[in-house]
């Protein structure tokens, strides 16, 4: 409701008013002949004009502003766990286990991500070559912190481990500048742009490289049910010309109730220079219930 249309203010308990010209007065409060009258505990009675006003906030609601303002790091979160499993047995004997997590931290000036993707099978009928069909694991974590209304810097690590290509573990850390390109209440688009440094063991080698980060983030709401996300990165070498690694994920996840959804996620990891006789793409796809929370 707009302060203009209040005809009439009385409280017995104080009040917390915010002025135009930022302004902050504590006190009861009454109105009289168009203005505000605020009987403060240290300055005595105030008297404000009802149109300098720009909110009025109650006790509590002033303590639940305040909690956003500085927030412990065990509030604001919100994410999703998502499992699932296949098992054949008889003519087939195979088992296939998925898991997916994402979780973010937002607060009016910065944000914290982290996700997680792994998939695990094998083929366990007799003389099956090879016997492991699959065990990757791809995770990390990213924090921003606002600059401004539209500019963010962020620092990131991301790392991968993936039997089959003979990747023990890839380690990536990154930071840079972000800059919002839209940033709604449904949908928020970000650009962002810095150095990299990775570290790579494989069973064989292992190298270091130094590198850009170049990449892109889109997060939006699909009608009232439906979350989507989508990152593409591009980190081209600066230690080897023409070599570089690209990374594209995207999901959904489309609610049920208010703790129960249905999720998919899926990744791809291109390397330009893998182990000889391994293939540069990696692919990771899950799907199945989402366990959701909110603290």
């Amino acid at each position: 409701m707009k302060l203009s249309a209040v005809q009439e203010i009385n409280s017995s308990e104080p009040l917390h008013l915010e002025s135009k010209e930022w302004q902050k007065i504590q006190g009861t409060v009454k109105t009289a002949d168009g203005k505000i009258d605020v009987q403060t505990a240290d300055k005595g009675q105030v008297e404000v004009a009802k149109d300098s006003v720009s909110l009025i906030r109650s006790q509590s609601a002033q303590a639940a502003y305040e909690q956003t303002l500085h927030p412990d790091w065990f509030h604001s979160w919100t994410g999703g766990a998502n499992v699932s499993f296949a098992l054949t047995r008889g003519n087939s004997e195979t088992k296939n286990l998925a898991l997916a997590f994402l979780a973010d931290r937002k607060t009016l000036t910065d944000h914290l991500g982290l996700y997680l993707n792994t998939v695990y099978a094998t083929n366990d009928a007799p003389a099956a070559v090879p016997n492991l069909t699959a065990n990757a694991i791809q995770g990390g974590a990213r924090y921003d912190h606002n600059l401004s209304s539209r500019v963010f810097a962020f620092a990131a690590g991301d790392f991968q481990t993936d039997q089959l290509q003979e990747l023990d573990l890839r380690s990536v850390v990154s930071g840079g500048l972000g800059f919002h390109m839209i940033k709604s209440e449904r949908t928020t688009f970000d650009l962002l742009g810095g150095a990299n440094y990775t570290h790579e063991k494989y069973d064989t080698f292992s190298r270091n490289v130094a590198g850009l980060t170049l990449g892109e983030e889109l997060s939006t709401k699909l009608g009232a049910a439906t979350a989507l996300t989508e990152k593409l990165y591009f980190y081209p070498d600066l230690s080897e010309t023409g070599e570089y690694r690209a990374a594209f994920n995207f999901g959904t996840v489309t609610k049920i109730n208010s703790w129960l959804g249905w999720q998919n996620s899926f990744g791809d990891i291109y390397v330009t220079n893998p182990p000889a006789g391994t293939r540069q793409n990696d692919i990771l796809l899950t799907t199945g219930l989402n366990f959701s929370f909110k603290h």
